[in-house]
């Protein structure tokens, strides 16, 4: 076989100059054809022009050289006027004949002859049909005037002393150097700053400006004073700074008309150069320049991509980012693609941001705008939505693409994605942390239905307060002389934190160890809670896998403190030092109320148990006296080392009332009801499968809609149901995907099935059959068309016999002319159902959390402005966390998604938080994991006395770990106030008739916490709200009858209200 690479000879290489002149002479003799293709390039003229202006490093090379020639007529002009010797006397001669020596002509006509042939060379190479246009061009006008006369002065020797101006090559040397950097750009594909270069041609008119202006004085007063180039440079720097000392002047008229004719170029030439300077100035300013490779590879930089830049955003970012020690170093990259507003300038002018935070206007989808940012060097990139659209759907497909945009430049670039809509997720799964909002913020807002203030603690453990400072004045509310308040911002401090075991002080000494005996022990003695494990050969996170998990000394553990381990100082204490620890930490002169729900994660499902109070003021949590006998303390078991199957049951203060206990009748009848799986249809992909109660066939589409009687059913309204228990609405403008993760909490394995609350869905729009599709196998959910601005709606849905009120956030008004009355509508809705039904617990989604303030708002309650006062101190004080004593916050009774996004920013320190917050909320279960619960403590329950108690005692019956305690707090009311709550109570039970006078006198007390205002509301309009109330009551006890009917009943009872 013929080798063809041997005897194919190489190609001969092109456009060498050589080739130029001669054409490729090696394959004359060959036989072979040799067939090339040709763009206009096989005549001699378009070689010549491929060589000296189409390629970019051979262009550039002829620019180099011209430029050098350029500055090396003017050095040569400057050595001829040094090395002349002044003539005396005033003839005119002087003007126009110069000394000048043989060997510097020589030089001189040389620099001419090739300054002039190349000159007509690149003339004939861009002659494009107008001859005129090339000689009337100034440089080549330039050209002629210096280059011509040494030419003539060869073939004329007498004219070899003839003045020729060669100091106006420098403006030939200042045409030749723009070319050039024109042509280094094009020969390395890159575009330096549009300033760089109009400063470059700034200082080079300058230059050139003083350069003329030296050399014409110097020549002109050759007949005159005689300066030297000294004299004219002092006396030129003196003329253009306006200074005008007189002390040289020009003499002879024709110099001081050369002065008056400089001094208008540049009059007109350098205001012309500064404008140009000054705009690109300011657009480099709103565009924020570049980041320097140089300080990318030296120092450390995140990237924050955003389509709109709010200061509440930055602020929150920069907040929560630096709030680690460890991120001090660090310098924020922010790229956006809309102008920095006054707000954020304003604040990045801060010294505190402006060393550490650099915002550059660009987009992210631009290679260029993510070189600038130096993406690839960039330690993180944040990509967050812009929730305040209308079409959220339209700003989450904008973060798509900037994901991957960011994906393909930098690859190895860690990216955190913030994302709306959970059917969008699937596409950036190749991120290393997302953060859904809707699946969060529903899955949130449902715990918070039965596990009361989960929004509030998510939101505490994923903020960074300054409740960890060392300083104890520092801290949140301790300056406040109420002592719930100084607990409450002490304990608002605790974050989550890691640590391997066996490098652990904490939890060093617990290996081999079960996990709830650790737990335990930690707790009791360095006062931090044990939540969580993890495996070294296992990615999942075991939130209390119970008392049968043995810990290993390479696990990591997972502990809620004030703060981490390696920033503690361990001391050892006597026993008689730690016994006269102060009490009133929680018991203290305050008498702080018992009536608490503690939220715990465990392995079994606790009920909640209903509470009653046989006193007016409720009992207290104290202590039996020291000096009392007679009063014994209950004993707790022990939390066991390893654990034993026989001590894992329920005792009596967990007692659990779920299907296990029911009689067989109703066993029976609950399982032909419900089954325990996984959903058969998720509305979204991505979404993790969850175990939950479902049925066992769907429901038909048309039974799941409650205010329409189909062929199964007739009922037209809540009442008419009649559900064991309490309802939980939610009001929102369209049934969402993110609305399924609402349900599903509520619906969770672990519930009992007789406190399994119907769901009712209040929506503006119908919905999708998706959705229907999705919802249609769990038990008790059902769907309505309405707004809570009806009242008829509100009533239908069941409104009066609801125990939670969720209104989200509607997408249409998160859009406002003003950011901060997007949440206007969905504030005085709110506070329209408050005063109409004041024992409704309602829970609101908000846009901003600074309109938390107007929550259950009570203009003449005295203790809300003082909160109010609080949370201004605590703002001037520097507090990330200012709005944590609002009442409506601290109840967990109001949300904003955006305390959600400091989670994404911890993430890039602890990437662990978004898994521990998904199983918190069950938006993922892991096998062996526990789950978030809670349980209401009952007076029967107050031997248990101290947290510490009750912690030993879930550790060791039930194997539960306490995370934190939601109380609420009574105050001594006047006696006008509790006869006017009283009268409400009243109501109240007139319209829900299964709740017990008891039970709603105490619930009518505990709604008047902190100076309850509701007095203060009803003082309004007392005649509306009574008539509404009682209007209410009378439709709530209508049976079930035709719709017509029921309608027009409606109708003409509100008609008749509001003509009264």
């Amino acid at each position: 076989m013929v080798d063809l690479e041997s005897e194919v000879p190489p190609l001969p290489p092109r456009y060498r100059f050589r080739d130029l002149l001669l054409g490729d002479q090696g394959w004359q003799n060959d036989d072979r054809v040799q067939v090339e293709f040709y763009m206009n390039e096989n005549t001699f003229k378009e070689r010549l022009k491929l060589f000296f202006i189409k390629n970019q490093r051979s262009s550039l090379r002829i620019r180099l050289f011209n430029f050098s020639l350029k500055l090396l007529s003017c050095l040569l002009y400057i050595i001829r006027v040094l090395l002349e010797n002044p003539s005396q006397g005033n003839e005119w001669s002087h003007i126009f004949w110069v000394n000048r020596s043989l060997p510097l002509w020589g030089l001189q006509v040389l620099v001419a002859l090739i300054s002039l042939f190349e000159t007509i060379l690149l003339g004939y190479l861009s002659y494009k049909g107008n001859i005129w246009e090339q000689i009337l061009r100034i440089p080549f006008i330039l050209e002629i005037i210096n280059a011509v006369p040494f030419i003539i002065s060869i073939f004329w020797p007498s004219l070899r002393n003839l003045f020729v101006p060669v100091f106006l090559n420098c403006w030939l040397a200042k045409h030749a150097l723009e070319n050039m950097i024109n042509d280094l750009h094009r020969a390395i594909q890159r575009t330096q700053s549009a300033m760089f270069n109009q400063v470059l041609i700034l200082i080079s008119t300058l230059l050139c400006l003083i350069f003329t202006c030296i050399c014409g004085i110097q020549h002109l007063e050759r007949i005159g004073k005689k300066l030297n180039l000294f004299d004219s440079l002092y006396f030129c720097i003196v003329t253009f700074s306006t200074v005008g000392f007189g002390d040289v002047t020009p003499e002879t008229w024709s110099s001081k008309l050369f002065v008056v004719a400089m001094i208008c170029v540049a009059l007109v030439v350098l205001p012309i150069q500064f404008e140009q300077l000054a705009y690109l100035w300011m657009e480099r300013q709103k565009s924020g320049g570049n980041y320097s490779r140089h300080r990318a590879q030296t120092e450390k930089h995140v990237v924050l991509c955003v389509s709109s830049l709010k200061i509440d955003l930055l602020m929150d970012f920069l907040n929560e980012f630096y709030a680690h020690p460890r991120l001090q170093d660090y310098y924020v990259v922010i790229l956006c693609p809309t102008e920095m507003d006054v707000q954020v300038r304003r604040i990045l002018q801060i010294p505190m941001w402006s060393q550490r935070v650099i915002y550059l206007q660009g987009s992210a989808l631009k290679d260029q705008d993510l070189l600038r940012a130096k993406m690839d060097d960039a330690e993180a990139c944040f990509i967050l939505s812009s929730r305040c659209e209308v079409d959220r759907t339209s700003s989450d497909h904008q973060t798509i693409l900037r994901a991957w945009a960011v994906k393909d430049f930098a690859p190895n670039c860690p990216l955190y994605v913030q994302i709306l809509k959970p059917e969008n997720k699937f596409h950036i799964k190749f991120a290393d942390h997302v953060v859904c909002e809707e699946e969060f913020k529903y899955a949130m807002l449902a715990l918070n239905c039965i596990c009361p203030a989960t929004s509030t603690l998510i939101t505490l453990l994923v903020h960074t307060s300054r409740g960890q400072c060392v300083c104890f004045c520092c801290r949140e509310g301790q300056q406040s002389p109420e002592q719930w308040q100084k607990m409450y911002g002490r304990c608002s401090g605790n974050e989550v934190y890691h640590i391997v075991l066996e490098e652990s002080t904490f939890f060093a000494e617990y290996e081999g160890k079960s996990f709830t005996y650790a737990s335990f022990h930690a707790h009791k003695k360095f006062g931090v809670c044990l939540i969580g494990i993890r495996r070294e050969d296992n990615k999942n996170i075991l939130l209390n896998p119970g008392p049968r998990y043995i810990m290993n000394a390479t696990d990591t553990c997972f502990y809620i403190n004030i703060t981490k381990e390696e920033n503690s100082a361990f001391k050892n204490h006597d026993h008689q030092k730690k016994s006269n620890v102060p009490r009133s930490f929680y018991h203290g002169p305050s008498r702080l109320p018992v009536h608490s729900i503690i939220a715990s994660m465990g392995t079994v499902a606790i009920d909640l148990q209903d509470t009653s109070c046989r006193s007016a003021s409720g009992p207290t949590l104290s202590l039996p006296t020291e000096g009392s006998k007679e009063v014994r303390r209950p004993s707790i078991a022990p939390v066991l080392e390893v654990a034993d199957t026989s001590s894992i049951q329920t005792c009596d203060l967990l007692s659990d009332q779920s299907e296990d206990e029911t009689t067989p009748d109703e066993e029976m009848s609950s399982n032909l009801e419900y089954a325990k799986g996984y959903p058969p249809y998720s509305p979204y992909i991505g979404s993790s499968p969850t175990f939950c109660h479902l049925l066992h066939e769907k429901v038909p589409f048309c039974c799941l809609r409650l205010d329409k009687s189909c062929q199964h059913n007739y009922y037209e309204d809540a009442k008419a149901y009649g559900f064991k228990n309490k309802l939980i609405i939610v009001a929102a403008e369209t049934a969402g995907n993110g609305l399924y993760n609402f349900i599903v909490p509520l619906r969770a394995y672990y519930r009992p099935k007789k406190e399994l609350n119907p769901v009712i869905l209040l929506l503006d729009n119908p919905p999708d059959m998706h959705f229907l599709d999705a919802i249609c196998w769990f038990p008790m959910v059902y769907y309505m068309v309405g707004s809570i601005d009806n009242l008829d709606d509100l009533l239908r849905c069941g409104v009066t016999f609801a125990a939670n009120m969720v209104v989200v956030d509607k997408e249409s008004t998160m859009s406002a002319e003003e950011d901060y009355m997007a949440d206007a509508k969905t504030i005085v809705n709110v506070q329209t159902l408050f005063r109409l039904f004041s024992s409704l617990s309602i829970i609101t989604e908000l846009t901003h959390p600074a309109n938390m303030r107007f929550m259950q708002f009570r203009a003449k309650d005295c203790y809300s402005l003082a909160l109010s006062k609080l949370e201004k101190k605590e703002r001037e004080r520097g507090s990330n966390l200012a709005f944590i004593f609002r009442l409506p916050f601290a109840a967990g009774r109001v949300f904003s998604i955006s305390m959600l996004d400091t989670l994404l920013y911890q993430s890039f320190v602890k990437d662990y938080m978004i898994s521990i917050t998904r199983l918190l909320l069950g938006l993922d279960t892991t096998p062996g994991s526990g789950f978030l619960c809670s349980m209401k403590i009952t007076e029967d329950d107050l031997w248990i006395r101290t947290y510490a108690r009750l912690y030993q005692k879930l550790c060791s019956s039930t194997g539960d770990v306490p995370i934190g305690i939601y109380r609420t707090e009574s105050q001594k009311l006047t006696t006008s106030e509790c006869r006017e709550i009283a009268s409400q109570s009243q109501i109240s039970i007139s319209v829900e008739e299964w709740e017990d006078t008891k039970d709603a006198k105490e619930q009518g007390h505990h709604r008047s916490n902190h100076r309850n205002s509701t007095s203060s509301d009803q003082s309004d309009h007392p005649l509306l709200r009574r008539k509404s109330m009682q209007w209410a009551r009378r439709l709530s006890r209508k049976g079930p009858k035709h719709s017509g009917r029921t309608a027009e009943k409606m109708t003409q009872q509100r008609l008749n209200l509001y003509r009264r």
